[in-house]
């Protein structure tokens, strides 16, 4: 537990969250003061990166010339670039650092490995740097003390789901579409069930970098509303091979990150699809081709292939643990509607039925929604309340997540 002398006498949390997509910075303003009531969501705000910013960060994803260097000069700036963002809340909400308990900065990662020898993570955004310019207690480095436990080290969010979801009886299941997509299912009352948490695959990821690969010269990163991918046609050879991949099929608990599904995994993967129809080619005559194992498939195919990938990895996973219950989506893959009608799709089958909404359903701004999050484990930290779930994250021992940095 930590020295209650080091806490504050402030009013508010507030939590920082970059997730892997790199486009900017998430704020919210949180109140905890009510012990029997939910967090109080007071204020937000979003900051985004300048391009030169975002592809510094993700040029950090895989290893590199110079990465060290690299690395923590970005450490250091992103944490300045994360006090600018606290100060304009600050101004926004006529606020003053005395008034912040403290800060939850989850960072930026650029490097997640829980699997292997030594596995590790690694947040960048310097706590002490953030802790110093702002004049703000920060609780910071979530993720190591599981991985220390021989957990994942991910995801850290479940726990507060479940805090929201607290008086629920049905299923429910909380779907976060970022950069890579992750589920939390939260079982009816009455069951034997364990609350479950893990990334399910790539979430706007490789849908982002295909598009911004094949259309350099858009004012935009991302494919809005999914409207490329719409046009195109899903290639199901191609679609059965992505669902073949490791990550995909490996149990529970599990983790992974933008330093795996990135475009030269793609790459990879197109070079074997390609490879493969090569040899059916030459084992048949080119009558016999069938369109659909064409060895060239279009751009706009691949990309409405990758979004029906997000799509089959999360509503499979979604189907595993139950045939009915609520999913609430949040995220910025919510945006993109045709990714959302492609989930539903999935999702309210023969098979199965499930009601489908966003965070917004309850109130609850689903693009703030980790950052919340972020506000809780700081308050958890400050009143020693355990912040892992092992049955999620798969480490030993339940225990109180982050170290503090004094200002």
């Amino acid at each position: 537990m930590t020295n209650n002398n080091n806490i504050a006498q402030g009013k508010y949390y507030i939590g920082l969250m970059s997730g892997t997509s790199a486009d900017g910075i998430d704020l919210a303003l949180v109140d905890f003061t009510d012990k029997g009531q939910q967090p109080r969501l007071l204020a937000s705000l979003y900051q985004s990166y300048s391009n030169a910013i975002s592809d510094k960060i993700t040029s950090l994803y895989q290893p590199g010339n110079n990465e060290v260097d690299r690395a923590f000069h970005l450490d250091v700036e992103l944490a300045h670039l994360f006090a600018q963002a606290i100060n304009t809340l600050l101004n926004q909400e006529n606020l003053s650092p005395t008034d912040i308990i403290a800060i939850g900065n989850h960072g930026q990662t650029i490097r997640h490995r829980p699997s292997g020898n030594n596995p590790f993570t690694l947040q960048i955004g310097c706590c002490q740097t953030l802790a110093t310019v702002t004049g703000i207690r920060v609780v910071g480095q979530f993720r190591r003390k599981d991985m220390a436990l021989g957990g994942q080290g991910a995801p850290l969010v479940p726990i507060f789901h479940q805090q929201l979801f607290a008086q629920a009886v049905d299923a429910n299941f909380v779907v976060n579409i970022g950069g890579i997509a992750n589920i939390t299912f939260l079982p009816a009352q009455g069951t034997n069930q364990s609350v479950l948490g893990f990334d399910t695959g790539p979430g706007n990821a490789l849908l982002d970098d295909w598009f911004t690969k094949h259309h350099s010269c858009s004012d935009k990163s991302y494919d809005e509303n999914g409207a490329w991918a719409a046009k195109g046609q899903v290639n199901q050879t191609l679609l059965t091979q992505l669902m073949q991949d490791d990550y995909i099929k490996s149990a529970a608990p599990k983790s992974t990150g933008r330093e795996y599904f990135h475009l030269d995994w793609l790459e990879q993967q197109l070079a074997i699809f390609t490879e493969h129809t090569d040899s059916q080619h030459h084992a048949v005559t080119d009558n016999t081709i069938d369109e659909e194992s064409d060895r060239v498939v279009k751009a706009i195919d691949i990309q409405a292939t990758l979004l029906a990938f997000t799509a089959q990895t999360i509503s499979d996973e979604i189907t595993a643990l139950t045939a009915q219950g609520k999913v609430y989506l949040c995220g910025g893959g919510v945006h993109n509607s045709a990714l959302v009608d492609a989930l539903k799709g999935r999702l309210n089958t023969s098979g199965s039925a499930f009601e489908i909404n966003t965070m917004q359903a309850l109130n609850i701004d689903g693009d703030i929604l980790e950052a919340m999050a972020f506000a809780w484990l700081a308050y958890a930290f400050d009143h020693g309340l355990d912040s892992n779930m092992p049955a999620v994250t798969g480490a030993s021992a339940s225990c109180t997540l982050g170290n503090t940095f004094i200002p």
